[in-house]
């Protein structure tokens, strides 16, 4: 039998949508179209075929996802998945904190900082460069935000530059709205 995953948790859970997605292999020619860029292009997931449903959308969607999270420039990768895990965090975004806590993990070969904010949550205490990010991000994704010119700053002083901590916010900003879809969308299901 299954049950909603409430926990937070790097066992990227099942997501289960409200509406049946659409069926791939009966898609319009639109929806296919829309659908060749996947976010993170693993695959075609159930969250993609429910998104599909407005193939519009979803064109411009997911590259602009692709680009955030996947961008060569700026921010590294692992800081970008920091920034969405910090996000799903504040928006109790169980599947996304668990996808994108796996890729921070598999990108720093190391458990100890994902261990540390699953644990203490928002009080996690992490190093100070991580620190900074994980603080920045958390609180720019409140409603309403909750980042002042000191959270800014605080990015600087730990080195990043305006690029990267644009791609923060950007990073941050788009759990934002990606964790409400979600929620909207389905829930993750432990099987």
């Amino acid at each position: 039998m299954s049950e909603v995953v409430h926990t937070f948790t790097t066992t990227v859970p099942r997501w289960q949508p409200y509406v049946v997605p659409v069926d791939f292999a009966t898609a319009t020619d639109e929806q296919h179209a829309a659908m060749q860029t996947t976010p993170s292009n693993k695959g075609i997931s159930p969250y993609v075929l429910t998104l599909a449903h407005d193939p519009e959308t979803l064109a411009v969607r997911s590259p602009l996802f692709n680009l955030i999270m996947y961008g060569k420039d700026g921010l590294a990768g692992s800081e970008r998945e920091l920034g969405a895990v910090a996000a799903s965090v504040v928006n109790r975004c169980v599947y996304c904190a668990a996808v994108h806590a796996s890729r921070f993990n598999n990108l720093t070969k190391r458990t100890d900082v994902i261990e540390a904010v699953f644990a203490d949550g928002l009080e996690a205490t992490l190093d100070e460069h991580l620190q900074a990010i994980f603080d920045f991000s958390a609180r720019l994704s409140t409603t309403p935000p909750e980042a002042v010119a000191a959270d800014a700053q605080s990015l600087a002083d730990v080195g990043l530059d305006e690029l990267e901590a644009l791609d923060l916010v950007l990073s941050s900003a788009i759990f934002g709205w990606a964790n409400r879809l979600m929620h909207t969308l389905g829930e993750p299901m432990k099987d």
